[in-house]
Order: structure tokens, then C-alpha cells, then sequence
């Protein structure tokens, strides 16, 4: 027990701190499902099957609260950036363990202020965005708004310091040259922007809720209309965050979907791997450009709304590099049900979606469209399609491919497909149909409806259902493989995928799962001398009038099919 205690609650090991993360995310995600699911079987007939409304809106904002700050963000951000970036750049831990630790501890401290919130006085029902006057105290008396708020503010503190830990690792602690764009994995690159992000957008939604705070509980009126306040300052604060949070979601996502089709294509590198990079730093800084496309209806002047319309369509731009790069790396790759790896198929699923939610963003990118559409089940249609099959999507999909690496041990294909498929079916049948409700004009956040709508929300609870059992799947299949622990007895490894590399596994040692601790040695710089690769020579030698700690010993040139980040033996020097 004092080992286990030592291990886990007192952790400043990456692996294991990334480790904490999963797990919370997992049970947030099978949360946060649940909650999806009363809300289908409310909306599958008309009628009220949950008799107080109030519940039906504390219900679906505990659902948003889960899926976005506690089982996206932990998963994709804490869970894999805690695990690969310190991999990835060769070193043996992050650049402050103890602040890693803080961060997590942060994140389960806020975990249980949000479920507090939703147990106590009928629960929070005032929607994920938290909208003045509805969220203040005339309206919404009692705790569940101030439990809501300060697990936010901890959220934050937790999210601010695991990107401050990894942004300082990335940029004190790579390899050389590593920081140039030819030369560092996707996923480093988009969880460096997605931390940019964070860094940048959390302070101002600290602003905002401290604010609220304040109009609650001590008078001031910065949100009521009556002592000379605006509501709309709250979603100007708001959406500034809310935005990039939406990056903050999907960026992690691009580069796991990046090292997917890698390793399913058997290609060295992602297609236009340096434009891929630019993409990524691109999406993160328009980001902060666009959020009043969210405040279409809040009485933006014209001029303003135009504005936002065609800063949001420039958004579409770096998108579609992504894509048209994802779909030039698939071709050429040989994919059957019998051969390829079951991450490949989350891949492809995600990139298919992906592409449908982002033709519907242009679509309420424009203003005028957008005020038609405004709080209609077409945007619920739209952000579930980015999110639900983007995020998540990356999520399992990375689950699975880095699964025997965690492990050691290899899942049946057959219920891992099965459920893929599952996933599949019930997300598109969940969620399609809801383009038709929002164009047919049924709004969102309403528990009854009228009959014309009944059998789309009959269709979409069936694939909510469908969603529910591939869940029970994952879980059946995660369990079957401890049950079983079915070893992996042979592994290939290309030689782009840096994680598996200094870990004891590649280069005919297959040694899975990875060691609790890795990368004791820092590795040599290594560069390509050859007439073909002179920008990693002149990487070269721009680190070494970059680089205060240069010594003339650490640099060793390899030849062309070396793999860069090798750990150079000193009997060859």
C-alpha cells in the first residue's frame, strides 16, 4: 500500500501522471455519455419523460462540462502529452515534475467540485456557457453555479501549468535542431500550439467568472443591464476563451491522427510535413480572430459581422491543407479489414467526418446564415461532427494504436473493429439527423417538441443507443485483454514513430510495454551531411550559433537513412 500510495499520489513520473489523466478521462467520458443518454431517451417521443425541466438543463450541462473539460482535454493533453512529448524529444522526464503533479491534482480537485455542483440544489442549469442574467444570483440562487465556478478556475490552474511544463520543456530541453519544423514529430507540434493557446485564453475566462463571481456575491454590476453593465461583455470574455478552446480540442487530435496514417501507410513522414506544421501554427493564432461568429445575434454591427464572417472562412484554409496532406499520406498505403491496424480505420472515420463538420462550419461561418440557424440543432450537428467524431475519434483511435505500447499486450481485432463500426453507425444516425431538425427549425436545448420533429429524434435516440452499446464494447474489450494478456510477440516499427525509440523497444529489441523510466542518457545531436539534405546542415549550423551549450563533441553527422535523434555511441567518434 505505501508503494502504491508513493506510485500514484505522490507520482512525478511522466508515465504515471499521464497515466492518472487517462484514467480520469475515461470515467468522465462514460460519465458524460451516460448524461447524453438520459438525453436521448427524453427526446426520442414527444412528451416529458424527466417531469421537471430544470433537470433536463442540469443534465446537458453536466454533459458539456464532462466531455470538453474532463474527458477531451485530460485525454488528448494530459493523458498523451504527458506520455510522448518527453518520447518524442528524447529526455527523460518533463522540465518540472513537481508542478506535472501539482497540475493533476488540480484537475481531480476540480473533477469533484463540477460533480458537487451537479448533486446539490437540483443541479446546474444554467448550459456549459454560463450566460448572465441566467447565471446570476437572481435567477440561480445557491451553490451549484459557485461550485461550478471554482471548478473552472481550478481547471484552469491545472491547464496553465501543464502548458507552461510543456512549452518550457519543448523549448529548454530538445535535442538541437529539433525545434525546426522538418525535423519534429506532428505531435509535438500541435500540443506546443495547443499550449500556446491555453496560456493565452484561460486567464481571460478566469476574468470573466471572477467577475461573475463578484456580480453574485458582492454587488457590482458588470453583467447587470440595471447598475450600468452588459450581459455582452460576458460573452465577448467568454467566447474569446471558447474559441480556442475548440482548437484546444481538436489540435492534439491532428497530430495523433498524423502518426496513424504514418504507421498505416508505412511512410517515413506525414505528406508536406513542414506545410502540416505551418497548418497547425496557423489554426492555433486565427483562433483568436474569430470569436464573435459565436455573437452573430448579439447585435454586432454590420461591419463587424462581416468581419467575423471572413475571418472565419480564412480558418478553412489551413483545415483543408491538413486534410487534402491526410488524404495524399493514406494514398499509396495498402488498408484491408484482415491486415490493417484497427487505428487505421478510426483515422479514416476521422478525417471523412472531420471534413463533414468543417463544410457545415463554412456554411454558419456566414452571418446571414448563421442568424437563421442560431441555436438550432444544425449547430449541434456541427459541433458534435468536429468534436464527437473528431476529437473522440482521435482519442480511441490513439488508444488503440499506442495500446501495446502501454501495455505489452494486444487487443482482439474483431472487438476492437466491431467497436469501430458501432462508433461508427450510432454517432452518424445520432447525429445527421439533427441537420434536418436545425433546418426544419427545432431549437436546441428544449426538452419537448413538436410532433413534425418526432421521427428524426426517434432515429438519432436509436443511434445514441447504438453509441451507448460500443461504449459497453470498449470496456468488454479492455477488459478481455487483461483477462487474456495476450502477448505482443512481434512489433514493427517505422522509423518515423520517435516514441518507441531509447525506450527499449525498435531496432530488434521489441521490449513493450515501455519502462516506467526511459531516456536515462540525453541523446547527441544528429544531422544529415549529404548534397540532398542540406536544410538539416544548415539546421545545422544555425544551432550552433543558436545554442549557448553547443560543443563541438555533441554534433555528429549520420547519413541520409539515419534516424534523426539516434543516440550516438562514443566508440564510433
Amino acid at each position: 500500500m505505501k508503494e502504491w500510495t508513493h506510485r500514484w499520489l505522490k507520482s512525478v513520473n511522466h508515465k504515471d501522471i499521464g497515466t492518472i489523466y487517462l484514467y480520469m478521462g475515461l470515467w468522465s467520458g462514460v460519465f458524460g455519455l451516460s448524461l447524453s443518454h438520459c438525453m436521448r431517451i427524453e427526446l426520442s417521443h414527444p412528451g416529458e419523460w424527466l417531469q421537471v425541466g430544470y433537470m433536463y438543463h442540469s443534465i446537458m450541462t453536466m454533459h458539456a462540462f464532462m466531455m470538453i473539460f474532463f474527458f477531451v482535454m485530460p485525454t488528448s493533453i494530459g493523458g498523451l502529452g504527458n506520455w510522448f512529448i518527453p518520447l518524442m524529444i528524447k529526455i527523460k522526464d518533463l522540465s518540472m515534475p513537481r508542478l506535472n503533479n501539482l497540475s493533476v491534482w488540480l484537475a481531480l480537485g476540480s473533477l469533484f467540485l463540477m460533480c458537487m455542483a451537479f448533486m446539490s440544489s437540483g443541479g446546474l442549469g444554467c448550459g456549459w456557457t454560463m450566460y448572465p442574467p441566467l447565471s446570476n444570483s437572481e435567477f440561480m440562487d445557491g451553490l451549484p453555479v459557485d461550485l461550478a465556478v471554482f471548478s473552472l478556475h481550478m481547471a484552469g490552474m491545472s491547464s496553465i501549468a501543464g502548458s507552461i511544463n510543456f512549452l518550457v520543456t519543448i523549448f529548454n530541453m530538445r535535442m538541437g535542431a529539433l525545434f525546426f519544423m522538418s525535423l519534429n514529430p506532428m505531435l509535438i507540434w500541435t500540443l506546443f500550439g495547443t499550449s500556446i493557446l491555453l496560456v493565452t485564453s484561460v486567464p481571460v475566462l478566469a476574468a470573466g467568472l471572477t467577475l461573475l463571481l463578484l456580480d453574485r456575491h458582492f454587488s457590482t454590476s458588470f453583467y447587470y443591464p440595471e447598475g450600468g453593465g452588459d450581459p455582452i461583455l460576458w460573452q465577448h470574455l467568454f467566447w474569446f476563451f471558447g474559441h480556442p478552446e475548440v482548437y484546444i480540442l481538436i489540435l492534439p487530435a491532428f497530430g495523433v491522427i498524423s502518426h496513424i496514417l504514418c504507421r498505416s501507410s508505412a511512410k517515413l513522414h506525414v505528406f508536406g510535413k513542414i506545410g502540416m506544421s505551418w497548418a497547425s501554427m496557423g489554426i492555433a493564432w486565427m483562433g483568436f480572430l474569430v470569436w464573435g461568429h459565436h455573437m452573430f445575434v448579439a447585435g454586432l454591427d454590420i461591419d463587424t459581422r462581416a468581419y467575423f464572417t471572413a475571418a472565419t472562412l480564412m480558418i478553412a484554409v489551413p483545415t483543408g491543407v491538413k486534410v487534402f496532406n491526410w488524404l495524399a499520406t493514406i494514398f499509396g498505403g495498402v488498408y484491408s479489414l484482415k491486415h490493417s491496424h484497427p487505428s487505421t480505420f478510426w483515422a479514416i472515420g476521422f478525417v471523412l467526418l472531420f471534413t463533414i463538420g468543417g463544410l457545415t462550419g463554412v456554411i454558419l461561418a456566414n452571418a446571414a446564415l448563421s442568424t437563421l440557424l442560431h441555436d438550432s440543432y444544425y449547430v449541434v450537428a456541427h459541433f458534435h461532427y468536429v468534436l464527437s467524431m473528431g476529437a473522440v475519434f482521435a482519442i480511441f483511435g490513439g488508444f488503440w494504436f499506442w495500446f501495446p505500447f502501454w501495455t505489452g499486450m494486444v487487443p482482439r481485432k474483431d472487438l476492437v473493429l466491431t467497436h469501430f463500426m458501432l462508433t461508427f453507425i450510432g454517432v452518424n444516425f445520432t447525429f445527421f439527423p439533427m441537420h434536418w431538425m436545425g433546418l426544419t427549425g427545432m431549437p436546441r436545448r428544449y426538452q419537448d417538441y413538436p410532433d413534425i420533429h418526432s421521427v428524426w429524434q426517434a432515429i438519432s435516440s436509436t443511434g445514441g443507443f447504438c453509441s451507448y452499446l460500443a461504449m459497453g464494447l470498449f470496456i468488454s474489450a479492455i477488459w478481455e485483454v487483461y483477462l487474456v494478456q495476450r502477448p505482443l510477440l512481434f512489433a514493427f516499427f517505422v522509423r518515423s514513430e520517435s516514441e518507441y525509440y531509447g525506450t527499449g523497444a525498435g531496432e530488434g529489441n521489441t521490449v513493450l510495454p515501455c519502462g516506467s523510466h526511459t531516456n536515462g542518457e540525453m541523446p547527441k545531436f544528429v544531422c544529415y551531411k549529404h548534397k540532398e539534405k542540406k536544410p538539416y546542415y544548415i539546421s545545422a549550423i544555425i544551432w550552433r550559433f543558436l545554442s549557448k551549450e553547443w560543443k563541438p563533441q555533441n554534433i555528429k553527422f549520420a547519413s541520409p537513412l539515419g534516424l534523426f535523434g539516434e543516440r550516438v555511441d562514443e566508440s564510433e567518434e
